[in-house]
This record gives C-alpha cells, structure tokens and sequence, in this order.
C-alpha cells in the first residue's frame, strides 16, 4: 500500500468572554480567499505545539507559551491533518501582523459565526462545542 504525505497544521482556538478569535484571509491567498478562519499554519522544521507558539506571535503578535495549549480537537482530511489547540493564556492583544495575508482579527460569538467559515474549521467548532476530540472529512463511508 502507497504511503502517502500529509501536511500538518496547528489552529489556534482563542476565546474570550463566549466568543472566538477569527480572521477574514485575504482575497490574494491561495487557500480560502476571502474566508474566515481560525489562526493557523503549516508546520515547518519543529513541533506542532511550537509552530502553534510562532504562528500566535508571527500572525497575532501575542505571546504564549506550549503549556499554554491544550489539543481540542484533530481533523483528518485526507491529504493533511489539522490539530485544534485551545488556548488558555496569552500576553498582548491580538493584532494585524500581515495585511498581505489576512484583512482582519475579530471577536465572534460562538453562536453567530461569520459566514463564509472554512469548512473543516467550522467542522472543527462544532466538534469541539460537542467534546469530539476527532474527524475525518473529505473521505468515502
């Protein structure tokens, strides 16, 4: 059986005060123009807790910490797997740091989130508002 390689990502889950943390992508980028979404990124050369610690200071320009992180939730999505981190503390507030990349931070209620929503982070929301630690989307039954 061929192997086959699979990207991994580390999504960030702020929340304060019942809402969530999401950013509107920019209409130039290559996944999801124009789309809301969850801070995130591809893991590089480290682990994923440490690409979840640079993407929060490098998109964000806050600070935290690897034991600040707690995995909430896993999406399988064939070609990549996507790890949910919720976070518990973070130092600074949370700030455009690449307009080339992202149009905006806002605050959404967990119960009106903005639509369009990325759908395997909407799917992931919801997992998580339900306790389901796993999902695998994108896959014949």
């Amino acid at each position: 059986m061929p192997s086959r390689l699979t990207a991994l990502g580390a999504h960030l889950v702020f929340e304060r005060d019942g809402h969530l943390l999401l950013g509107k992508r920019g209409p130039g980028v290559s996944f999801a123009p124009d789309t809301w979404h969850l801070p995130a990124g591809q893991v590089e050369d480290e682990s994923v807790r440490a690409c979840a610690v640079r993407e929060a200071y490098e998109e964000l320009g806050v600070t935290l910490r690897e034991a600040d992180l707690q995995l909430v939730h896993t999406v399988d999505a064939v070609s990549h797997i996507q790890l949910f981190f919720r976070v518990h503390h973070w130092t600074g507030e949370p700030a455009l740091r690449g307009p080339h990349l992202c149009a905006g931070w806002s605050w959404w209620s967990r119960t009106a989130l903005p639509e369009p929503l990325a759908g395997y982070a909407r799917t992931a929301l919801e997992a998580i508002t339900q306790g389901w630690p796993y999902t695998s989307v994108g896959r014949a039954a």
